[in-house]
């Protein structure tokens, strides 16, 4: 797996439009269901993976800015070493944008959730989570934070063509962690 980041989310209860009434909650990597803590991009403070290296610089962030820290979820991300073209099936390798520095601080304390599986069309940041955001979660096993439990699982669904017409690929499987509260930074 290849670290990606940090990431600080509001993660919400499952809306009533997504009819899957095992998921609780949604851990979506993107921000169309559970926002990320702000419109982090505008500050370019984030790595090449277009995440954050560790929780503090978040922290601090958040605290420079005047955003709240209240209600906030800390999360980690890794990725599947290669992501999926869905239009031609085929696994190629990427990696972070080489003009942004990346150094991501190792996670010590942290839980996996799942995996979700996440479109980056245009290489960089997380575009959508098809799982919440195109209901494929009506289509394949996720458990209650609307993620996938198993690696393989998650392989399987995009080889097989599960993710073909939610949304425009390459798509990524990515890894969502919890952190537990005082791990690694996180308030």
């Amino acid at each position: 797996m290849i670290a990606l980041g940090y990431m600080a989310k509001r993660v919400v209860e499952r809306p009533d439009w997504l009819d899957v009434p095992s998921v609780r909650d949604v851990y979506a990597v993107s921000d169309c269901i559970s926002p990320d803590f702000a419109d982090y991009i505008t500050f370019w403070t984030h790595n090449g993976f277009w995440f954050f290296d560790s929780p503090s610089q978040i922290t601090r962030l958040c605290t420079h800015h005047g955003i709240s820290l209240d209600g906030l979820t800390f999360v980690y991300y890794e990725a599947h070493p290669q992501q999926f073209d869905n239009d031609n099936h085929t696994w190629w390798d990427f990696g972070p944008d080489p003009d942004i520095k990346t150094d991501v601080s190792p996670v010590t304390a942290s839980t996996l959730l799942g995996y979700d599986i996440v479109c980056y069309s245009m290489q960089n940041s997380p575009e959508h989570s098809p799982l919440s955001c195109n209901h494929v979660a009506t289509d394949v096993r996720v458990n209650s934070h609307c993620l996938i439990d198993s690696l393989d699982y998650a392989v399987r669904c995009l080889e097989t063509g599960v993710f073909d017409n939610a949304e425009p690929g390459p798509m990524r499987i990515v890894a969502v962690h919890s952190l537990r509260a005082g791990a690694d930074g996180e308030p």
